[in-house]
């Protein structure tokens, strides 16, 4: 049996809305040489049935069930079943350019060192239906990904972004099965800090849904992860600025999500307390962030969304 290319792995929890626009998106990959693993994490609706009903229209997908785990233990579940050079999470809302998977070949193709990517993020609302829709994308920094800049902002966002040499990852363990949040962050600061290289794309490849009753926008515990997975690294980065671009990406998220105002304004003043020049080192983020989280309790909720989208 040849090896494929790639190895996509969806952990799948109750995503029967939105799970054959997330299969659709890899099934139209222009790069053909992939094995799509769908896991299904315990759901209690329908997805299991549109898991089958895929599968048997194409012998690339394979369908596994678990009683329910969470999603690291699931995506870990893949990780060993893969079969790919390479390892591709795609989390069951979100969503692929079609030319995600070659350009990541290429890529590595160009810079064997290079052994995890990621690439530039759309942040998809409702009405927007693809990619090039969208208001607000993600920004690549040039060159290798430093610890600081994990535990900061985190410019690759979501797993849904990442592409993993499956050795590499099976060398550095999986993720952190007793953590409900920043597991894929925790994972990315402890393959930078055993000297991996995590190199970004400036491309538009990832889709990711914003939605308010999503598993992220639980931003609290969000908060809650960071925290407990910094406390493991406060030695080696800047903890006060670290925690100002934390703050300042949940202010923004809770004012995109359609978040209460409070929690906006909350995680703005946390950030700015922290480090006021980290928080406003970059003016159109920092300034536009507090002058939102200051006014969303006046704005509505679809205009906070709009602005901050």
């Amino acid at each position: 049996m040849n090896t494929p290319r790639f190895s996509v792995v969806i952990p799948i929890h109750n995503a029967e809305d939105s799970l054959i626009s997330t299969v659709e998106s890899v099934l139209e990959q222009s790069e053909p040489n992939f094995e799509l693993l769908l896991l299904d994490d315990g759901s209690t609706d329908g997805s299991l049935a549109i898991m089958r009903a895929l599968a048997a229209h194409d012998r690339r997908i394979h369908v596994r069930t678990q009683r329910n785990a969470g999603v690291s233990a699931t995506r870990n579940l893949g990780v060993r079943l893969a079969r790919g050079l390479f390892v591709a999470f795609l989390d069951a809302d979100d969503v692929w350019h079609r030319d995600k998977l070659a350009t990541h070949w290429q890529f590595h193709l160009d810079r064997p060192q290079v052994r995890c990517s990621y690439a530039k993020i759309a942040f998809l609302q409702n009405d927007e239906p693809g990619l090039r829709d969208a208001r607000t994308h993600s920004t690549v920094p040039a060159g290798r990904l430093s610890l600081a800049q994990i535990l900061g902002e985190n410019p690759v966002c979501t797993s849904s972004n990442l592409v993993i040499d499956r050795e590499c990852f099976e060398r550095i363990g999986g993720f952190r099965t007793d953590m409900q949040y920043a597991e894929d962050q925790e994972w990315l600061a402890r393959a930078v800090d055993a000297g991996l290289a995590v190199v970004g794309l400036d491309e538009l490849l990832v889709g990711y849904r914003m939605s308010p009753t999503g598993l992220s926008s639980d931003l609290e515990a969000m908060y809650d992860g960071w925290k407990r997975l910094v406390a493991d690294y406060r030695a080696q980065f800047e903890h006060a600025a670290a925690q100002a671009l934390y703050c300042r990406y949940l202010a923004r998220r809770a004012l995109r999500s359609g978040a209460s105002s409070r929690q906006a304004l909350r995680f703005a003043m946390a950030g700015l307390c922290a480090s006021p020049q980290t928080f406003c080192d970059d003016l159109r983020r920092g300034l536009l962030t507090l002058a939102g989280a200051m006014a969303s309790p006046v704005m509505s909720s679809r205009l906070r969304t709009r602005l901050f989208a």
